[in-house]
């Protein structure tokens, strides 16, 4: 253990601003820094197996989770920034980082994974105080000091150890400033352009308003990070010593084990004057594909601007659901890049380097969901250019098209850009025609016959709709209506003459999953939306939702059974699936928020977040299996992973065991 690093000289509100615009930087830096490192790790594509296959997996998805905490720090530290009066902070310097720029222990670089690389995110993040070597090959060349004067009137940086040192020294300033200025001097930002717990869905987040939750936010930072002390089980420092060790006995049993491709170091996208330390991504789908990535990273970061701006809380919602939207391909991205040749003549492969342009461009509040749509689609037609490279990017632009469609739908008085008016991409990056195969051509149309189909049964007085695929065999419809439903029965098994239509109207209403639907013939009345909107959660098994339920854009329904185990099949939709994987939640949870809502119907949104949770906005009262109120709810993230410990709510879980959904 080393001594003390030495304080830091805070004396006004500019330079703690001037701090904490850094912290929002060395946040956002690590964070790309990590995902770098993690998405250059082999799966078993590239012929892992066994012990080090699990552990390479097992790693990624620490780093990834590391890095998922920067992205939680990031917004802590422009929190801090805004409640002080100062501007959110998402811009950085494009990698690697120029000496200078952040003190001369701090190197920030592009490195796949490796030991040195695991060596230098464990020196990062190391407590204040501990002493570790840093990792071969990152440091300067020259050592220097950001000097300082605490005469200047024009705030300076200033040189500090590790990242703990910093936040003590943040800390450190809002407590001066608070006996200088006075608490509700101090803290003058708008509050409701801040990004809360109740808009982003990371663990730790704060929304900061005064002293004491400014303390919080930066402590939830040092304890998530490097910990307080080297005791910290799942503190970042401790998390990347576990993989240091781990690495190291594999490689001791297997010194040819590699566990990462060989990817380049500090890419580039265009040409670099100064080329030291740099590779220049040439080769022509590599460079295409790099080119896209960056895109997408950029908007990513401008729809979280716009939500730290002053739109709507609609708007703000959009912007971050969308943001965490696109922030999902890029992993799939960055796979593709990871197995191109960076240059033309071959050799090492390309990664994606997050360079940023000059500004985020960030839209006025009257036109940014048009704008921001606008750009999506632009993005769309990006990744339609890209299929010949991957056909990951079929989905990709699929889904890009449902975001921009989501932000217009912020903004309905715009007519909507369509893409086939777009301009074309330049001729040298213009894919060849490929014409498809038979076989190809023919796809869509067997896909969809593979489709079971809703078996459509007439009476005289209603039709009746069956569709296989929705049911769990909840068994209402064959124990309420026997005559009807012939359970077991070869070939026609649907009877609806035999019981009255107001019955069997009743019955079909059951029907928790909605497999069963109806339509009078009789002039009776078709099913109507709940006055009340309920979610009962089955003991071991899904929500059981009825509502003028809206899922993922798909045709309203009014009653559905979604998956909360994480087994399904043919998510979001529950399957049965729990059985088999002896899923075990109950149905029973404890009693939290019931305060009565201002209305208990109308639309139900449930929008399933990718490899996340079950985003939910509308009147809802959730209940348990016995009918208990649990909760009654506006806006909620619901646990689909099946681990979250406090069902039916999202912990965060899903990204420490790496849930995985389709939709």
């Amino acid at each position: 253990m080393s001594n003390p690093e030495a304080a830091l000289v805070i004396q006004s509100r500019e330079e703690l601003a001037e701090l904490l615009t850094e912290a929002c930087e060395i946040e956002h830096n690590l964070m790309c820094c990590y995902l770098y490192a993690a998405w250059s790790l082999k799966t078993a594509e590239d012929g892992l197996e066994g012990a080090q296959l699990t552990a390479v997996e097992r790693w990624r998805n620490s780093i990834v989770n590391v890095a998922i905490d920067e992205m939680a720090h990031l917004v802590n530290a422009n929190n801090l920034l805004v409640a002080i009066g100062g501007p959110p902070h998402l811009r950085r310097p494009n990698f690697p980082i120029p000496r200078g720029y952040h003190p001369a222990d701090i190197v920030v670089e592009l490195h796949p994974f490796d030991q040195s690389t695991i060596d230098h995110f464990v020196f990062l993040e190391r407590p204040e105080g501990v002493d570790h070597p840093d990792g071969a090959g990152f440091s300067h060349s020259v050592r220097y000091r950001r000097v300082f004067s605490s005469q200047m009137l024009l705030p300076s940086a200033q040189d500090y150890g590790t990242v703990g040192h910093m936040y003590r020294e943040v800390r450190a300033g809002v407590e001066r400033l608070v006996a200088t200025l006075g608490e509700e001097a101090l803290f003058v930002g708008d509050p409701a352009v801040q990004l809360g717990p109740d808009l982003v869905n990371l663990e730790g987040v704060v929304a900061v308003v005064d002293a004491a939750s400014a303390y919080q936010a930066i402590d939830e930072v040092v304890a998530q990070g490097e910990g307080h002390s080297e005791e910290s089980p799942d503190s970042h420092y401790r998390r990347f010593r576990a993989i240091q060790d781990e690495y190291r006995e594999l490689q001791a049993a297997d010194p040819s084990f590699v566990p990462a491709r060989d990817v380049a170091k500090n890419p580039v996208q265009r040409f670099p004057p100064a080329p030291e330390g740099k590779t220049w991504v040439e080769e022509p789908s590599a460079a295409r594909v790099l080119d896209f990535g960056n895109a997408i990273y950029n908007q990513m970061l401008r729809l979280l601007a716009v939500a730290y701006s002053p739109v709507s809380a609609g708007e703000r919602r959009a912007a971050v659901d969308e943001a965490v939207a696109i922030m999902h391909a890029l992993p799939d991205v960055s796979d593709v890049l990871t197995a191109l040749p960076a240059r033309p003549e071959g050799g090492e492969c390309a990664g994606i380097s997050f360079a940023m342009t000059r500004q985020l461009r960030v839209p006025g509040a009257a036109s940014a969901m048009q704008l921001l749509a606008e750009r999506t689609d632009e993005l769309a037609r990006g990744a339609e250019l890209l299929k010949d490279v991957s056909p990951r990017f079929e989905a990709i632009a699929s889904n890009l098209v449902g975001s921009a469609d989501r932000l217009r739908a912020q903004a309905p008085e715009r007519p909507r850009r369509r893409l086939d008016v777009l301009p074309e991409a330049p001729a040298a990056v213009q894919p060849a025609a490929v014409q498809p195969t038979a076989a190809q051509a023919a796809a869509p149309a067997e896909a969809a016959a593979d489709e079971p189909a809703a078996e459509v049964v007439e009476g005289q007085a209603l039709t009746l709709s069956f569709d296989s695929k929705r049911c769990i065999h909840a068994r209402f419809c064959v124990l309420g209506a026997p005559r009807v439903f012939l359970a077991n029965t070869p070939g026609e098994w649907i009877y609806p003459d035999q019981m009255p239509a107001e019955e069997l109207a009743a019955i079909a209403r059951r029907c928790p999953s909605g497999a069963i639907t109806y339509t009078r013939k009789d002039g009776g009345f078709d099913e109507q939306a709940p006055e009340v909107n309920t979610l009962h959660i089955r003991e071991n098994g899904p929500y059981a939702v009825v509502a003028d339920l809206h899922v993922s854009g798909q045709d309203p329904r009014f009653r559905a059974t979604l998956c909360r185990c994480g087994a399904s099949k043919h998510k979001p939709y529950c399957d049965g699936s729990h059985n088999a994987a002896g899923f075990a939640a109950s149905g029973e949870p404890a009693t939290g928020d019931t305060t009565s809502l201002a209305a208990r119907d109308g639309r139900l949104t449930v929008e399933p977040l990718h490899d996340g949770p079950l985003s939910v906005s509308g009147n809802l009262e959730i209940c348990a299996g016995t009918g208990r109120t649990v909760a009654r709810i506006t806006r909620a993230k619901l646990c689909r992973c099946g681990g979250s410990a406090n069902k039916p709510f999202c912990d965060g879980t899903h990204r420490r065991i790496g849930f995985r959904s389709e939709s």
